[in-house]
């Protein structure tokens, strides 16, 4: 499957791919995908940059595959700076929260109020006779 890297990609078909930053250059090899605990959705992929011999995290939800290869949206610079949480170990909340900070990306926000208005909004519109 080309394009989003989506939720019914298999996270296995993603490692060992090629990755690439925001301007085409190779930032490393996808060395593992980690899911998120409550849907089980491939949600962050471990680069292995080559720099140090560490993995740099990537969010897999506004990556694309491309030609084969993850294409992550990001300049390279940020990607490696992103916090070192090392592989093969689970990532809490708290780690995951400092990713989303890194990469500037919304946490899933909560769902919206209900709209308190829209009943009498609703109901302007009507004259009463």
């Amino acid at each position: 499957m080309e394009g989003l890297v989506r939720t019914d990609i298999d996270p296995r078909n993603l490692i060992g791919r090629k990755a690439f930053d925001l301007d085409g250059t190779r930032i490393g090899t996808v060395d593992e995908v980690y899911l998120d605990d409550a849907t089980g959705v491939p949600e962050w992929a471990a680069i292995r940059t080559g720099l140090f011999s560490r993995d740099a995290f990537v969010p897999l939800e506004p990556s694309e595959l491309v030609d084969g290869a993850l294409r992550v949206p990001f300049e390279r610079a940020l990607i490696k700076e992103a916090p070192d949480f090392g592989v093969g170990r689970h990532l809490s909340p708290e780690q995951e929260l400092q990713l989303y900070h890194h990469y500037g990306l919304d946490v899933a926000a909560p769902p919206p109020a209900p709209d308190r208005d829209f009943g009498k909004l609703a109901g302007q519109g009507k004259e009463e006779s």
